[in-house]
């Protein structure tokens, strides 16, 4: 039996969760799941409920929606894979790590493409019998380099782009397009360590840790809402090399934790920041 997942937000008041597994029992469902949260600031009520049982989608939306304060956000998702387009430049650690997992059904996602503005990783991609699409940003300017990616990125009507260390800046208006659809990775150095070499500079002053931060894509750069973030310790052993390849490996792992929770429908925004049930 499949299982599927409620998602709701609104205002909170009292008896929203007795109220909403009501209506479920009703449908006649079996609750296997259920998480929620208050955000006391804004008096937001959170709610992702997992469910075995068959029902009619838009009647069930629609009784819950019902039940609920005014303007209440319902969505019932099957967790069908989320169809993805990654974009990337040079670096292969991400993209790598991301194509096996994928290879191996671990991401609940179906990678439709992958793009990069160099044709560096293309034969990694290759490997795993998947398109590359290499749309050079040489004498381009911003706008038309990206215009060239949409040509590409529209007809596959992606739920999600990746950036898989794809190091170039989006414009306010490509980011539009994709409102909390798109998932970036970074160090987490920034803002300290910001431009080239991030891991020589941390290395010259001496950091004692390191990590990475995956977040979703706003217009404002690397300030978007967190998803997931982890460190690890370093001392004073580790070379500028040792620190960029420990940099590497949680960024695999940030990537990949982040893309889990965003795919299986564990997120939700809150302003600037993210109510996730793992």
């Amino acid at each position: 039996m499949s299982t599927q997942v409620l998602l709701v937000e609104c205002d909170d008041r009292r008896g929203l969760v007795h109220a909403i597994t009501g209506i479920l029992l009703r449908h006649g469902v079996n609750v296997v799941g259920n998480q929620e949260f208050v955000e006391r600031g804004s008096a937001r009520f959170f709610m992702r409920t997992e469910f075995d049982g068959a029902v009619d989608a838009r009647r069930l939306e629609a009784e819950v929606r019902d039940a609920l304060p005014a303007a209440a956000l319902v969505r019932l998702s099957d967790l069908k894979p989320k169809r993805v387009v990654v974009l990337v430049s040079k670096e292969h650690h991400c993209l790598g790590d991301l194509l096996i997992r994928h290879a191996f059904g671990e991401l609940n996602a179906e990678v439709l493409a992958v793009l990069g503005n160099h044709a560096t990783l293309q034969p990694l991609v290759a490997k795993f019998d998947l398109p590359f699409h290499f749309v050079s940003h040489e004498s381009l300017t911003r706008e038309a380099h990206e215009t060239e990616l949409l040509k590409i990125i529209a007809p596959l009507q992606p739920d999600y782009l990746v950036l898989a260390k794809y190091m170039r800046v989006l414009t306010p208006d490509f980011v539009r397009r994709f409102p909390a659809r798109i998932i970036n990775i970074h160090h987490s150095f920034l803002p300290a360590f910001t431009g080239a070499k991030p891991y020589q500079q941390a290395f010259d002053r001496g950091v004692k840790v390191i990590g990475a931060t995956a977040h979703f894509v706003t217009e404002k750069l690397d300030e978007g809402p967190i998803i997931v973030q982890q460190v690890m310790p370093v001392d004073h052993t580790h070379t500028a090399q040792d620190l960029a390849q420990a940099g590497h490996d949680v960024e695999q792992m940030v990537l990949a934790r982040a893309l889990r929770l965003v795919f299986e429908d564990r997120v939700f925004l809150c302003g600037n920041r993210t109510v996730i049930f793992d």
